[in-house]
């Protein structure tokens, strides 16, 4: 394993590894300990007891966040007609059909979420080799395929973010920046586990959710205790 910097060390120093901090507090502390010259993102992780080989119990979906990311999302939407229109009035950064394929397809992907209507998944479809990897296609799971592209555009401008297990059964998802007071970060990961709950697979047998845990962009992780959600 890599040598941590002296920095990361010191923070670590003030996290009692042993313990499962009471969310709040947990929060308060990641606050504390971050080093970053920049506003970092602080970030969750569930670990959950599923088998991602078994379809039922990959989880992948999204969720708005009641107090927003701290990040500007700039969003392309993929659609035609009175629905493209719809989207530019709802804010959306870029809109079009085969021109904005054609785009992504010349190399252009400074953008951070992807919406399409269903009728332009033939076209969007094409994109996969090059969006599926940045986990930014379009997808019926996440809402970001919708008839409904203004609140598709709303979500995501106002906080919305995206999960999936990973083939460890992992769950990362950022709720807020460091510069968010601890209630507003507590706001986002009450919501966030409130879905997490919700989505527990019928077919999981024992504890689901074995570990949770959250850090800064560069700082140590800090145990949650879970069970004071």
């Amino acid at each position: 394993m890599a040598k941590r910097g002296k920095k990361f060390q010191e923070a670590a120093k003030q996290v009692d590894s042993l313990k499962a901090y009471a969310p709040k507090e947990a929060l308060e502390l990641v606050k504390k300990i971050d080093f970053a010259k920049f506003d970092a993102t602080v970030e969750v992780v569930y670990k959950l007891n599923v088998d991602t080989k078994q379809a039922d119990q990959q989880l992948r979906g999204a969720v708005v966040l009641p107090n927003g990311t701290g990040k500007e999302q700039t969003v392309v939407v993929f659609a035609k007609g009175a629905k493209a229109d719809a989207a530019k009035a709802a804010g959306a950064d870029v809109v079009g059909d085969d021109d904005l394929v054609q785009r992504i397809q010349d190399g252009w992907l400074d953008f951070d979420v992807a919406i399409a209507t269903p009728d332009m998944m033939g076209q969007v479809g094409r994109l996969g080799r090059i969006l599926g990897p940045k986990n930014l296609m379009p997808n019926p799971k996440t809402g970001t395929v919708t008839m409904d592209v203004e609140k598709a555009v709303a979500d995501s401008k106002s906080g919305k973010v995206t999960y999936r297990t990973d083939r460890d059964g992992n769950v990362h998802m950022p709720i807020g920046k460091v510069s968010f007071e601890a209630d507003q970060l507590l706001g986002n990961l009450q919501t966030i586990n409130d879905t997490i709950v919700r989505l527990r697979p019928a077919s999981v047998k024992g504890a689901y959710i074995q570990n949770v845990s959250v850090a800064s962009t560069f700082g140590p992780g800090v145990k949650v205790d879970f069970t004071q959600f």
